[in-house]
């Protein structure tokens, strides 16, 4: 049996735009602004929402890094001196 949510007819329009119907915007969680990744797999077009992972980072590992960072090109700047 064939899911209506899943198998829907979405026309190509002029320069291939194409207007994804809202049940199956909101079935996904795709809001307006939403970057969207597209494949081609097996001959089909693909679309996933582009859903970044968030990460917990730690400051002042971040700080240490940076720090080091600088004092690297701050040795090179001096070395051309």
């Amino acid at each position: 049996m064939v899911n209506p949510l899943r198998t829907l007819l979405i026309e190509a329009r002029k320069k291939g735009v194409l207007i994804l119907p809202k049940v199956l915007r909101e079935s996904v969680g795709v809001e307006e602004g939403d970057v969207l990744v597209a494949e081609v797999k097996d001959g089909a077009i693909v679309l996933r929402p582009l859903k970044p992972k968030v990460v917990e980072i730690d400051r002042r590992i971040v700080e240490e890094i940076l720090e080091e960072e600088k004092k690297v090109e701050d040795r090179k700047i001096e070395e051309e001196l």
